[in-house]
Order: structure tokens, then C-alpha cells, then sequence
């Protein structure tokens, strides 16, 4: 069930609950009908419209926080490299050649980026956000990166999508090797 569409249903109840909660007297009469001023009505209407606003919100609140994906879901294996800063200063040393294992790779979660070494000595880098729903990549063996939250999989020498719900590659990043270093270019 599409948890964004169920909570459409507690607004109906809300509308409905304010309408039972007006006395029988002022709905089965005309008398309690003429005795209502527009001014109440208004007040009413407004009364409603923000309870309808209020519980709307809140719902849209709680659905985009439970269909929506977060770019750190927790218990993250990334690598964090001592030194290394953020994502926008061109030539920072991510890594060591040799700490990137073969056939596998190495998330560096602050620069959101991972690194790959699918073949001996052949570099690859790809943004480590999911092109699913934007949750961070966890993991990077066998030459193949897995996201965690949908289990999205991305050929680790393409970036292609392999499996799982994502459909379109993880966007490259560019690095060089000089020596044994790694760093974003």
C-alpha cells in the first residue's frame, strides 16, 4: 500500500467529525439555522479549513519523511579519510591507490563519493547517492555498489544500474592517480 495515498483518508474523517460535532439543534432546525450569523459561519468554515490545513500538513509531513530517502540511513560503512575536506575543493587526496580493493571500492561519505577499482590499477568514481530516491550507497564488493535502502545495485566499472528500483547510472566523478594518491579533480 502507497503510505502517501493512505493519508489522504484521515482528512475525509476530520470533515466529517466537524460536522457531527455541530449540535442536532442547528442542523435539524431552520430556527437554529437563521440563529447562526454569517460571522459564526465564517468562524466555522475558518475553523474547519484549519484543522483540514493543520492535519493535512502534518500527514504530508509524516509521508514524505516515510516515502522519502535520506542520504545517510544509518549504521553507514562509508570511509571518512582523516584530513579530507568537503566536496567542492578540487585535489583533495580522497585515498591511497592501495586502500581501494580490487573488484571492490571505498564510500568516502563526506565528499559523497565512491571510489572503485573494478580491474588492477583501473580507478573509477561515481557520486555515491542513489539515483533512486538520493539515499547514500553503503557498499562496494564483488564489482558491484549496493544501496541500502532499496537494495539498488550499480555496475563498480559503469556506475549502470544492475538491479533493484534505481534506473539511471550513478552520475561519474572525476579523480586522478598520481603515485599511489587518489584525489578529486
Amino acid at each position: 500500500m502507497n503510505i502517501c495515498a493512505a493519508r489522504h483518508v484521515p482528512l475525509i474523517e476530520v470533515i466529517e467529525d466537524e460536522a457531527r460535532d455541530t449540535p442536532r439543534a442547528h442542523r435539524d432546525t431552520d430556527e437554529g439555522n437563521a440563529a447562526m450569523s454569517a460571522t459564526q459561519e465564517r468562524r466555522s468554515l475558518l475553523g474547519r479549513r484549519t484543522v483540514v490545513v493543520a492535519v493535512g500538513a502534518a500527514g504530508a509531513a509524516a509521508a514524505l519523511t516515510a516515502c522519502g530517502g535520506s542520504d545517510d540511513p544509518g549504521g553507514s560503512d562509508a570511509v571518512e579519510q582523516p584530513g579530507s575536506g568537503g566536496e567542492g575543493k578540487g585535489g583533495e587526496v580522497l585515498a591511497a591507490a592501495s586502500d581501494i580493493p580490487e573488484g571492490g571500492g571505498v564510500v568516502f561519505a563526506a565528499q559523497k563519493v565512491v571510489v572503485t577499482q573494478p580491474r588492477p590499477g583501473e580507478f573509477k568514481a561515481f557520486s555515491s547517492t542513489c539515483t533512486h530516491q538520493g539515499c547514500a550507497v553503503k557498499d562496494v564488493s564483488a564489482g558491484t555498489i549496493t544501496c541500502p535502502c532499496h537494495n539498488s545495485t550499480f555496475d563498480a566499472a559503469t556506475g549502470s544500474p544492475t538491479g533493484g528500483p534505481a534506473t539511471q547510472p550513478l552520475p561519474a566523478r572525476e579523480i586522478t592517480v598520481e603515485g599511489d594518491a587518489i584525489r578529486l579533480a
